[in-house]
């Protein structure tokens, strides 16, 4: 590991809070984004505190202006990883800082400047453990396409599904930690990509730590590098390692084999009745036994106490994937009045895909709360 920065007298020498920004490849925004953050934190933040530029494996010019920079602005160190990965390079970092409150932000400078504070207050004031910047809780303000918000919502409704959390917004490139607990949870942490954050947030919650949430002004770079295939993957892995395995996978089961009868339930209703009427009965038959069977089997409650509520919110739940399912179809009818039975059955995929996690998150937050094993 290579580092390059201003001597040590130049850099505050009891820093409150280090921020890191982690970087590949990164040549276009890197310095633009640094000299902001350096005069921001020169003008407008009342803590003492230091940058760190984290490059990890870069293959442009990244290094460079990293090693220029640091040269050139007090306060501002960088450092060289031979690897990629960002959570390799905040836990290289973090573990060896000796800052109150360890910080990163994404390079793009993405979330307003102005919600530092509010993120770092918390934890110098020890009244929380770790804090992350929302974009999807009330009083965040956000700009950025449907398919970036579709991918946020989705994914963190599938964390709270799998892994039972509570917080808010996992993937959001704005988070701090109180130094005590990172050393407390890094030796804890496995992963060294983008799921790195999500991780240490699960552990944290399990831990019982304090997370404070900061609603965030926030606006998509439309020069994001981040592959979403590969990441998307990676994350799913990551939520499968840490306990989701089981209970995705008896929902999945059980929710293929609750489309199969729905369909072998239409199928033969449609020989006696109209097209509408086979649908309403196949949807209320399947939506009573899929309920049934995965309060019994994914989520593990036997008996009859409360099984008429979890009945009545399994309708509500299966009501609200029926409106995502049907509106996504308007919408597109909407737009493309000829659209083709491609596109209609490509715009219902992805809208049953999403209709089934908001399923899973009604079944774990609300339909079974309170009783699930």
């Amino acid at each position: 590991m290579e580092r390059r920065g201003a001597p040590p007298l130049r850099l505050p020498a009891a820093a409150q809070v280090e921020i890191v920004i982690p970087v590949r490849d990164e040549e276009r925004d890197l310095e633009q984004s640094v000299t902001r953050l350096h005069s921001f934190l020169a003008a407008a933040f009342p803590c003492t505190a230091r940058v760190t530029i984290a490059d990890n494996g870069s293959k442009d010019a990244t290094w460079e202006i990293a090693a220029a920079l640091a040269d050139r602005l007090d306060g501002v160190s960088a450092v060289r990883l031979a690897a990629p990965g960002r959570g390799r390079a905040l836990r290289a970092i973090w573990s060896g800082s000796e800052c109150d409150v360890l910080a990163y932000m994404d390079v793009d400078l993405s979330t307003d400047l102005n919600a530092l504070l509010p993120l770092v207050a918390p934890l110098l004031s020890g009244h929380s453990d770790l804090a992350i910047g929302t974009r999807l809780a009330r009083g965040a303000r956000v700009v950025r396409g449907a398919r970036r918000e579709f991918i946020s919502r989705g994914y963190n409704l599938l964390l709270q599904a799998a892994l039972g959390t509570r917080f808010s917004d996992a993937q959001c490139g704005f988070k701090a930690i109180r130094r005590e607990c990172a050393a407390r949870l890094l030796p804890l942490t496995r992963d060294t990509g983008w799921f790195f954050d999500t991780e240490l947030l699960v552990l944290a919650e399990r831990a019982g730590l304090r997370i404070h949430e900061v609603p965030v002004d926030w606006t998509e770079d439309p020069d994001s590098r981040v592959d979403v295939p590969a990441t998307a993957a990676a994350d799913l892995r990551g939520i499968l390692r840490m306990g989701g395995r089981s209970r995705l996978l008896r929902f999945a089961i059980v929710g293929l084999a609750s489309t199969a009868a729905y369909v072998l339930l239409y199928l033969g209703l449609r020989q006696a009745m109209p097209a509408q009427a086979a649908n309403a009965i196949s949807l209320l038959v399947t939506a009573v036994a899929n309920t049934a069977v995965n309060r019994r089997v994914t989520f593990g409650i036997a008996g009859r106490r409360h099984a008429v509520r979890h009945q009545a919110r399994g309708l509500l739940a299966f009501a609200a994937g029926l409106a995502l399912t049907s509106g996504a179809l308007a919408g597109l009818h909407a737009v493309g009045p000829a659209a083709g039975r491609g596109a209609e059955l490509a715009v219902l995929l992805a809208a049953s895909v999403a209709a089934t996690l908001l399923r899973f998150g009604m079944y774990r937050s609300w339909v079974f709360r309170g009783s699930a094993a």
